[in-house]
C-alpha cells in the first residue's frame, strides 16, 4: 500500500523532509491513488491518516477526517452575512433563557458587523427584523420585570437598561424600515443584483415551509389550495370563504394576520351592500382580536382601519335603511342573499355599540401606554376628534333606529369625551365633527342649536342619561354633570346636585371606575370652592381625598406603592389598566397646595383658640398638616422655602405669630397659583382671609391680657375695614368662641376672662366624645344592616328549592325593584326639569 494510506495513528511530528518527495514518486502515487479509489472509499480513516502527511496545520484526526468532504469557497460578502446570521442565531439564544448580557454583547458585534460591511449599500432585512423583534422582546422583558415579585440581578437589570436605550436609538435611526417590516414581515427581501441589493448564497437549504410562506407574496405566484388549485375571491364563493375563516377564528395555529388580509380581499370583491355589511362585521373583530393581550394595546395603523370600516359599515346602514344590525336576532340558516320586500327592515346579528366601546377602550389604553411628554402622545390625542365623530355617528344611527340601550351607552361614551374639557375645547370638538358629518345627520337628543353652548350640551346628555338610562349609566352622568358644574364655578348648584343624589351614601358599592369619578368630583367640587374663597366648604371637600396618603391611586394618576404593603401581580396589573390618561389629569400639587393653603387658615386659629390645654389641642383639624407643621418645628435649621411646602409651613409660622404680611407674602409667592384662572384674584382672597384669619388668631391668643380692645386699632393693626373687624368679632361672640360684648358706644371690645371649672371643662370633654361615639355608631349600624340584609338575601336564595318558591321571589323582587325604579325615575325627571329651568333663565352662566 502506498505510503499515503497510511493508518492514521502515524504521529504528527514526522520531518519535513517525508513530506516533500520527487516528481516521480508524485506521479507514481498519483497513479496509485486513481487506481486504488475504491479502497479508499471504503478505508476513510487510512485515507485521512495519510492525507495528514501534506497538512503541517492539522491539529486532530477529527479536523483531518472534514477535509473528506468537498470544500466550499465563500466569497467575503458570504462570509459577513455568516457572521451577520450567527450573531442574529445567538441573540434568538440568549433570547430564550432571558440572558441581557450576552444579548448586549452580541448586539453590539452586530452593529459593528452591519456598520462595518453593510454600512454603504443597504441595511439587510434580517438585521432590520432582529432589531424589531429585541424591541418587542424588550418591552414584554419590562413588563414583565414590573410585574414580577422578585426582580431580577444588579447585571441583568443594567444589561436591560443598557439594551432599552441603544434599541430605543436604533429603531429611531431606521423607522422607515422597521415600520415597513412590521406592516408585512414575512415578505422577503427583493433579490437585485443591479440596483446592488444584497444577495445571500448559502449552501443552507431554506425549510419547505418557509419556502412556500415566502412564495405566497412573492410577484409572480399565485396562492393555491388543495390539489394546486389557485384561490381565488369572487362574490360568488363570498359567503363560503366567510364561513370558513369564522368557523377556523379561535382556534389554536390560526394565522390572524393571514385571516385579515382575506377578509380585506373578500371587502373589495363584496358586490352588494349585504355582502360587505357581512364581512366588516367580521372584519372589524378579526382587527381586535388581532393582539389579544390586555396589557398591550392595538397597533395605530389598524386603529385607524378598524374606524374607518366602522365608519364605513355606518355609511352602509345609512344609506340602505332596510339593513338594521342589533343584538336580538337569530343567527342566519343559510348564507345567501336575503329577499327584502319594499317596507320590511331585515335584521343582521351584531353589535355596532360594542364596536365603539371597543375602539374607545383600545385608544385609551394607547394613550396610557405612551410616554405623555412626547410628540407621540400629543399626535395620537389628535385622534380623538375623529373617535368622538364616530361615537356621534353611532349615537346618531341608534336614535334613528330606537335602539335605547344602545344609544344610553355611546350618549355615556360621549359624555365621558367631555365633561373635563374646557369650553373652548368642546366648542371646537363641536364644529369640527358637525362639518364632517353628513348634513342629512341630525340627532334629536343634542341639536345643534345646544351644541353651541357646552353647559347646555353637558345638560341635554345628562337628562337623557337621567331619564333613560341604567342605574350605573344614572350615577355615572350625576358625577360627570357635578364635575362640569364646579369646573365652571357653580359651587352652589355642584353641592346641592351632590347632597340630593345621596351619591355619597352608597358609593363604596359602586365598581371602581365609579369610584374614582366619585373621587374627581369630590376634589373638583373641594377647588371650585377654594376658587370662591370658601375655605371650610373646601377643606372638607378635600379632606377625604388628600388626607388619606393616596392620592395618586384614589385619582387612577400613578401607583403608590405604601410601606409595608405588598400587592399581588394581578391586582397590580388591574390597577394600571384603570389609569387614567395623563390629558385627563388633575394637578396634584396644585391640589396639594389648596388642601394645605385651607388647613393653614383653619388650624392655626385652632391651636391659637386650644391655648395651653392639652384636650382642646387634641382636636385635629386635618392631621397631614399638623405632622408637617410639627415636623418643621422640630428643625433646628430652617432656611429659605424651596418648594411649596416650604412656603405653607413658614407662612403658617407666621401667622401663629401674628406677622400676617410675612405670611401674605410667602403665600403669593408659590408659582403654582398661576395654573389657576384669575391668578390675581385668588390672590387677593387669600390676602384677605389672611389678614381676617390673623385677627381671629390675635384675639385667641392674646383675649386673656387684655380687658377692652379698640376696634379701630384692631382696624389699624391688620388693615381691615372697620365694619369688616366688627363683623368678625361679632361672628366670634355669637359662636361662643370668644367669652366678650361689643360696646358699640365706645367703639371697644369689652373681654370677660371666664375659666371653666373642672366639672365644666370634663362635662365638655364628655359631651363631645358622645357625640362621636353615637355617630361612628350610627355608621357601623348601617353598615352591619347592608351586610346582613346580603347574607340573608343569598341564604335564601340557597334554601329554595322548589320552582314555586323561586318564581314567588322573582315576582317580590320584581316588584320591590320596580318601585325602586319608578321612585328613583320620578327623582331624576324632577331633577331634570329643575336644572332644565335653570338653564333656560341662564343661571348657569357666571
Amino acid at each position: 500500500m502506498s505510503r499515503f494510506f497510511r493508518g492514521g495513528s502515524d504521529s504528527e511530528t514526522d520531518d519535513d523532509d517525508e513530506i516533500i518527495s520527487s516528481n516521480e514518486e508524485e506521479e507514481s502515487e498519483d497513479d496509485h491513488i486513481s487506481s486504488s479509489e475504491d479502497e479508499a472509499t471504503s478505508k476513510p480513516a487510512a485515507g485521512a491518516g495519510g492525507r495528514s502527511k501534506f497538512l503541517k496545520d492539522a491539529v486532530s484526526d477529527s479536523d483531518e477526517s472534514d477535509l473528506d468532504e468537498k470544500r466550499e469557497v465563500k466569497s467575503a460578502k458570504d462570509k459577513k452575512l455568516d457572521a451577520l446570521e450567527s450573531s442574529v442565531k445567538t441573540i434568538e439564544n440568549a433570547k430564550k433563557i432571558n440572558d441581557w448580557v450576552a444579548i448586549q454583547n452580541e448586539f453590539e458585534k452586530l452593529n459593528k458587523i452591519v456598520s462595518k460591511s453593510f454600512g454603504s449599500i443597504g441595511m439587510p432585512r434580517v438585521y432590520i427584523k432582529t432589531i424589531a423583534s429585541l424591541e418587542d422582546f424588550l418591552n414584554e422583558a419590562l413588563q414583565k420585570e414590573k410585574e414580577a415579585k422578585k426582580k431580577i440581578n444588579a447585571t441583568q437589570a443594567k444589561a436591560l437598561n443598557s439594551m432599552k436605550n441603544k434599541i430605543k436609538k436604533i429603531v429611531r435611526q431606521f423607522e422607515d424600515e422597521v415600520e415597513k417590516w412590521r406592516q408585512n414581515p414575512v415578505e422577503t427581501e427583493e433579490e437585485d443584483n443591479e440596483d446592488g441589493d444584497i444577495e445571500k448564497s448559502s449552501p443552507i437549504e431554506k425549510d419547505d415551509s418557509l419556502q412556500s410562506t415566502d412564495a405566497l407574496d412573492d410577484e409572480g405566484f399565485e396562492q393555491v389550495g388543495k390539489g394546486n388549485r389557485p384561490i381565488e375571491y369572487t362574490s360568488d364563493n363570498l359567503f363560503k370563504k366567510l364561513r370558513e375563516i369564522l368557523e377556523a377564528r379561535g382556534k389554536k395555529n390560526t394565522d390572524r394576520l393571514e385571516q385579515i388580509k382575506i377578509l380585506q380581499k373578500l371587502l373589495g370583491v363584496a358586490a352588494t351592500s349585504y355582502q360587505q355589511v357581512r364581512v366588516l362585521l367580521a372584519l372589524i373583530p378579526a382587527q381586535f382580536d388581532y393582539n389579544p393581550s390586555m396589557s398591550n394595546y392595538m397597533n395605530v395603523d389598524m386603529w385607524k382601519s378598524t374606524q374607518k370600516e366602522i365608519n364605513q359599515l355606518l355609511t352602509i346602514l345609512e344609506s340602505t335603511p332596510s339593513f338594521m344590525i342589533h343584538d336580538h336576532v337569530e343567527e342566519e340558516e343559510e348564507d345567501k342573499e336575503p329577499v327584502i320586500e319594499p317596507g320590511q327592515t331585515f335584521g343582521i346579528r351584531g353589535s355596532i355599540v360594542s364596536f365603539i366601546d371597543r375602539l374607545d377602550d383600545e385608544f385609551t389604553k394607547s394613550l396610557q401606554n405612551i410616554d405623555p411628554h412626547t410628540t407621540d402622545y400629543v399626535d395620537r390625542l389628535k385622534d380623538e376628534t375623529e373617535l368622538y365623530a364616530t361615537i356621534v355617528r353611532g349615537q346618531i344611527y341608534f336614535e334613528q333606529n330606537d335602539l335605547n340601550e344602545s344609544t344610553s351607552r355611546v350618549v355615556m361614551r360621549r359624555l365621558e369625551h367631555l365633561y373635563y374639557k374646557p369650553d373652548q375645547v368642546i366648542q371646537t370638538v363641536e364644529n369640527t365633527v358637525s362639518q364632517s358629518l353628513p348634513s342629512n345627520l341630525k340627532s334629536s337628543i343634542t341639536p345643534p342649536a345646544i351644541t353651541q353652548d357646552s353647559s347646555d350640551l353637558i345638560h341635554a346628555l345628562c337628562v337623557y342619561l337621567y331619564k333613560k338610562g341604567e342605574s350605573l349609566l344614572r350615577t355615572r352622568a350625576m358625577l360627570c354633570h357635578i364635575y362640569h358644574h364646579a369646573l365652571h364655578n357653580r359651587f352652589y348648584i355642584a353641592r346641592d346636585m351632590l347632597l340630593m343624589s345621596h351619591l355619597q351614601d352608597n358609593i363604596q358599592l359602586s365598581d371602581v371606575g365609579t369610584q374614582i369619578l366619585h373621587n374627581r368630583t369630590m376634589v373638583q367640587v373641594g377647588l371650585c370652592a377654594f376658587r370662591e374663597g370658601m375655605i371650610k366648604e373646601s377643606q372638607s371637600c378635600l379632606q377625604e381625598i388628600c388626607g388619606t396618603g393616596r392620592v395618586k391611586e384614589l385619582l387612577a394618576q400613578g401607583l403608590q406603592l405604601q410601606k409595608y404593603s405588598q400587592l399581588p401581580p394581578e391586582q397590580e396589573k388591574l390597577d394600571r389598566q384603570r389609569q387614567l390618561p395623563f390629558h385627563m389629569h388633575i394637578n396634584l400639587e396644585l391640589l396639594e397646595c389648596a388642601y394645605l393653603t385651607c388647613s393653614m387658615l383653619l388650624e392655626i386659629p385652632a391651636m391659637a383658640a386650644a391655648g395651653s390645654n392639652p384636650e382642646a389641642r387634641k382636636k385635629v383639624i386635618s392631621k397631614p398638616f399638623r405632622r408637617m407643621l410639627d415636623y418643621n418645628e422640630r428643625q433646628v435649621f430652617s432656611g429659605p422655602p424651596e418648594n411649596t411646602r416650604d412656603h405653607i409651613m413658614g407662612a403658617a409660622k407666621a401667622l401663629a405669630a401674628g406677622e400676617w404680611q410675612k405670611c401674605q407674602e410667602l403665600i403669593s409667592a408659590i408659582k403654582i397659583w398661576d395654573l389657576m384662572p384669575e391668578t390675581q384674584k385668588i390672590k387677593e382672597m387669600l390676602n384677605r382671609k389672611i389678614q381676617e384669619e390673623g385677627l381671629r388668631t390675635y384675639l385667641f391668643t392674646y383675649s386673656s391680657y387684655y380687658t377692652t380692645l379698640g376696634l379701630e386699632q384692631l382696624s389699624t393693626m391688620f388693615s381691615l375695614p372697620i365694619n369688616t373687624v366688627t363683623s368678625i368679632v361679632s361672628k366670634m361672640i355669637w359662636n361662643e368662641e370668644l367669652a366678650a360684648s361689643l360696646d358699640q358706644i365706645n367703639n371697644v371690645v369689652v373681654l370677660h376672662r371666664v375659666e371653666h371649672t373642672k366639672v365644666q371643662q370634663l362635662a365638655l370633654m364628655f359631651a363631645e366624645k358622645a357625640t362621636s361615639f353615637v355617630e361612628a355608631n350610627e355608621r357601623t349600624l348601617e353598615q352591619k344592616q347592608a351586610v346582613g340584609q346580603n347574607q340573608r338575601d343569598q341564604h335564601r336564595q340557597k334554601g329554595q328549592t322548589s320552582q314555586q318558591q323561586n318564581t314567588e321571589k322573582r315576582t317580590m323582587y320584581q316588584k320591590r325593584d320596580g318601585q325602586q325604579q319608578r321612585g328613583r325615575n320620578n327623582f331624576n325627571n324632577v331633577l331634570g326639569n329643575s336644572v332644565r329651568g335653570r338653564t333656560q333663565q341662564n343661571r348657569y352662566r357666571s
